[in-house]
C-alpha cells in the first residue's frame, strides 16, 4: 500500500487588528470529526470590537477543540487542530480504515512528540505569571507536547497537582462511592429571556446562596446574568476612559426650526431615490465635520508628551443594540456630502443590528457622534470613546416657545452636549467648536443641497 499520511495543522486566532492582542471563542460551529473545507466558518470570535467569524485557513478533517467556547486566546495562540488530507492509495484498503489508521497514527505521534514542549504562547505566560506558576511542572496537552492556556487553568484548579489521566481513572475506580438517596426535585422553571435578544438568566430561583466579589447573592431572590465577552469589553473601555481620561462637560442649544423644514422638503424624493431615510443625524454629521475642519484640535488624541492631531476625520457613530452599543466608522466623512452620509448611517446601522460589522467598519475613528435623541433623550453625559478627545451628542428635537426680537415664537429646538478630555481641550476651544455647529446647522434652509 503506498500512501502519502497526512498531517495534523494548528490553526490560530489571527492577527485581526493593530490593536488585538486576544479574542474569546463565541461558539464553535463545527465539531471533532467533521471535514473542513478551506474558509467554511469555524467558530465565532468576540473581539473588544466587534463579533466577527472565522474562516478555516486550510482544508480537512477537525480533530481537536484547543479553546472551548467562551475561553480567550492571546493572537497567534492555537485554538484547535485540524488534519489535512494526504494523498492515499490504498491496495484494496477502504477509505474508512485509512483514516482511522492516519487518526490512531497521529494520535501516537502527538502523545510521543515534545517537540513544542518549551514554546508557550504570551497569554501562556501571563497566566502562568499572573498565578506563579512554574511551567515545567504542567503537562501540556497541545500539539508537539505545547502547553496551552486550559493546561495551565487546570494545573491551578487542582492546586498545583498535574496527574496522568490514568492515574486519575485508577483512583476513581479504586474509591468507593457510597449510595446516595437524592430527594425529588421539583421541576424547575426554563430560564426567562431578560431581552429580546433572547440573552437568558444564568440561573433558577432555586439556586442556593453564593459568593461574587465578596457580596452574598441569594438567588432565591435574584437572578443572575452571564457577562458576554462584548459587554465585558464595553466595561474595560468604559472603564479605561472614565479612569484616564478627565472628563468635562458642556451643552449648548440649537434652532434647527429650518433644517427640520429642509428635511420635511427634501425626504420623500431621497426615499424614492436612494431607498432609505434621509434622516436629521446626516445634517448633524455635516455640521460637524464642518467645524472639526475649522477646529482640528477637536480631532485628536492624548499620547503622554505629544497630542497627536489626525488629519484624516472619520466620525464614529454610536449605534445602540439590545445588548450592547458599537461604534462604527465612517472613513473619511469630510470627503462626502449630506446624502453620502446618510447612505453610510444606514448601511453601518444596518450591519450592526444584524451583527454583520467587520473589524475594518470598527477601527480609525477619530471623532465620536452619538443620536441620543432617537430614544428621546433631552440631555445626556456621554463617556468619550477612548482614545479620543470629544463626543458629541445629538438630542431630541423638542418645539419650545423661544423669544425673538423681543417676541414669543414657536421654535423646533435641540441640545447638543460634549464631554470632552481636559487634558487636550479647554472650556474656550470646545464653547467656539460647539458655536460653529450651532451655526452650521442654523444656517440650512430649503435652498441646501443635499448632494
Amino acid at each position: 500500500m503506498n500512501q502519502t499520511n497526512s498531517r495534523l495543522t494548528e490553526v490560530t486566532v489571527p492577527h485581526l487588528a493593530e490593536s488585538l492582542v486576544s479574542a474569546t471563542i463565541g461558539k464553535w460551529l463545527k465539531k471533532p470529526g467533521d471535514y473542513i473545507e478551506q474558509y467554511d466558518v469555524l467558530c465565532e470570535l468576540f473581539t473588544e470590537k466587534v463579533n466577527t467569524e472565522m474562516p478555516s485557513p486550510i482544508e480537512g478533517t477537525l480533530v481537536k477543540i484547543i479553546v472551548g467556547d467562551g475561553e480567550t486566546a492571546a493572537v497567534g495562540e492555537a485554538i484547535c487542530l485540524i488534519e489535512e488530507p494526504g494523498a492515499a492509495i490504498a491496495n484494496g484498503a477502504s477509505a474508512p480504515g485509512i483514516a482511522a489508521a492516519n487518526h490512531a497514527g497521529a494520535a501516537l505521534a502527538e502523545d510521543s512528540d515534545q517537540s513544542m514542549r518549551g514554546r508557550y504562547s504570551p497569554a501562556v505566560h501571563r497566566l502562568a505569571q499572573d498565578n506563579r506558576v512554574d511551567l515545567s511542572r504542567v503537562a501540556g496537552t497541545g500539539l508537539g507536547g505545547r502547553i496551552t492556556r486550559k493546561d495551565v487553568e487546570q494545573f491551578i484548579a487542582s492546586g498545583g497537582v498535574s496527574a496522568a489521566p490514568a492515574a486519575l481513572q485508577t483512583n476513581q475506580q479504586a474509591a468507593p462511592v457510597a449510595p446516595q438517596t437524592v430527594p425529588p426535585v421539583d421541576p424547575q422553571p426554563a430560564h426567562q429571556p431578560v431581552r429580546s435578544t433572547g440573552i437568558h438568566l444564568s440561573a433558577s430561583p432555586q439556586t442556593p446562596l453564593i459568593e461574587a466579589e465578596g457580596h452574598s447573592l441569594d438567588s432565591r431572590n435574584e437572578h443572575f446574568i452571564d457577562v458576554t465577552p462584548m459587554r465585558n469589553a464595553i466595561a474595560s473601555k468604559m472603564r479605561q476612559s472614565v479612569t484616564e481620561i478627565p472628563h468635562a462637560w458642556t451643552m449648548i442649544e440649537v434652532d434647527v426650526t429650518n433644517l427640520v423644514v429642509l428635511r420635511n422638503k427634501v425626504k420623500d424624493e431621497f426615499m424614492r431615490r436612494e431607498g432609505i431615510n434621509l434622516t436629521y443625524l446626516a445634517f448633524m454629521l455635516k455640521a460637524v465635520v464642518n467645524a472639526i475642519k475649522d477646529y482640528p484640535i477637536i480631532n485628536s488624541v492624548w499620547a503622554v508628551d505629544k497630542i497627536i492631531v489626525k488629519r484624516d476625520i472619520n466620525i464614529s457613530l454610536s449605534v445602540g443594540t439590545e445588548d450592547s452599543v458599537l461604534t462604527p466608522v465612517i472613513k473619511k466623512a469630510d470627503q462626502k456630502n449630506i446624502a453620502g452620509l446618510a447612505r453610510e448611517i444606514d448601511e453601518l446601522t444596518k450591519k450592526t443590528r444584524a451583527g454583520k460589522l467587520s473589524l475594518n467598519d470598527m477601527v480609525g475613528g477619530t471623532f465620536t457622534v452619538n443620536n441620543t435623541g432617537s430614544f428621546g433623550s433631552i440631555l445626556s453625559y456621554p463617556i468619550i470613546n477612548y482614545p479620543q478627545a470629544a463626543i458629541v451628542t445629538f438630542e431630541s428635537i423638542v418645539k419650545k416657545p423661544v423669544v425673538i426680537q423681543d417676541m414669543i415664537a414657536v421654535r423646533s429646538m435641540v441640545n447638543l452636549c460634549l464631554s470632552l478630555d481636559h487634558r487636550i481641550l479647554d472650556g474656550v476651544i470646545c464653547g467656539r467648536f460647539l458655536q460653529r455647529v450651532k451655526e452650521n446647522l442654523e444656517s440650512y434652509n430649503a435652498d441646501t443641497k443635499i448632494y
